[in-house]
């Protein structure tokens, strides 16, 4: 029956139809990851201080990641210097929310802290979901030009004192290292709340030296160090010599016997994890998926590479697949392995603090 009552009713079912068929279209294209993201803040915890390599770093990343992000969230950076980077460690793997609303940026030092010295850790770092780094750069010791010490050689005859922010830091780990298996006379100052003041010290002359520090770091904030000779490269850690910096020798190369040089080497390893950036554990899986994609897709954005020369920042980013190779690989280190550098590094007494030398 042909009338207007059956011609509307015809409409209105098609209609209906039409919306029944948009709808599951709809909802099968949504992103749960562009939802869940879009509004939020995304907070970048820092190890270090403001100012510095690592901070400048995050900074950069910060302002040009939320492009490469489903949702575009906001994100900004939480310096949480302390503890030789143990205390932002800690926070992202006890405190930190666990849904991919936190990321950091710690030193690289944290997975060898874990397994050979461990004091303070409260993590696991194989249990970090790692994004990848945005830079690798040898560590280097340097002596400050009025120390009188000149080469590595010089520092197994004489005491020369150094500052460390704590014990997970660099600036502990690698003179202490030295001290235990090669003979020098490292007195390492802790206590340090920065990087950044323990360099001011050196400069102070209230220490004389600086361990683990990236060259990178030393060309992007202290230049000057290298162009005026400021200071003398003792000694650089990492697998192969930096490019530029032969006559530097490379902390393994100094070994004196292969058990050593196994040692030097294992506490060498994580150079290579560089910059490295990781969210917290039991982040859903699709969300680890758009971090890791968003980061390396920053690596590559124009913008954020212009701003990276503008500040100086050595950039050789490293994808995630590597980075958490490199921090299993340290941490599940034959035992034996593990136990002799252990045992070499457990050997001094209990450094002192800063404020406490004699």
């Amino acid at each position: 029956m042909n009338t207007p009552v059956a011609a509307a009713f015809v409409r209105a079912l098609a209609a209906a139809l039409s919306l029944a068929t948009v709808l599951p279209a709809t909802a099968a294209t949504a992103d749960p990851v562009e939802d869940f993201y879009r509004g939020k803040t995304i907070t970048v915890v820092v190890s270090l201080g403001v100012g510095g390599n690592f901070d400048l770093t995050a900074r950069a990343l910060a302002k040009h990641m939320p492009r490469h992000l489903p949702g575009r969230p906001a994100m900004v950076v939480k310096n949480m210097p302390g503890g030789g980077h143990v205390l932002a460690t800690n926070h992202m793997a006890n405190q930190a929310a666990r849904d991919g609303t936190v990321i950091a940026l710690v030193n690289n030092s944290v997975a060898l802290h874990q397994v050979l010295d461990g004091r303070g850790a409260r993590y696991d770092a194989r249990s970090f979901n790692w994004l990848g780094s945005a830079g690798l750069s040898n560590l280097m010791t340097v002596a400050w030009h009025t120390s009188g010490v000149r080469t590595i050689e010089d520092a197994m005859t004489r005491e020369l004192v150094t500052g460390a922010t704590g014990v997970g830091s660099g600036g502990f780990i690698y003179p202490n290292a030295m001290n235990v298996l090669l003979g020098t006379k490292f007195k390492i100052v802790l206590g340090y709340a920065t990087t950044p003041q323990a360099d001011l010290a050196m400069e102070r002359g209230e220490i004389a030296a600086r361990a683990g520090f990236s060259l990178s770091s030393i060309m992007q904030e202290h230049a000057d160090w290298i162009r005026e000779k400021k200071v003398a490269l003792l000694v650089q850690v990492g697998a192969t010599a930096e490019p530029g910096f032969p006559q530097v020798p490379l902390m393994h190369d100094l070994a004196k016997t292969p058990q050593t040089r196994r040692i030097l080497a294992l506490i060498s390893s994580p150079v290579a994890l560089g910059r490295p950036f990781f969210t917290t554990a039991d982040v859903p899986v699709d969300r680890v998926a758009a971090l890791r994609r968003a980061f390396d897709a920053t690596m590559r954005d124009e913008a954020f590479l212009a701003e990276a020369r503008q500040l100086n920042l050595d950039l050789r980013p490293t994808g995630a697949d590597a980075i958490t190779a490199i921090v299993r690989e340290t941490i599940d280190a034959p035992a034996d392995l593990i136990a002799v550098a252990k045992s070499a590094m457990e050997a001094p007494p209990a450094p002192p603090e800063r404020g406490k030398t004699e």
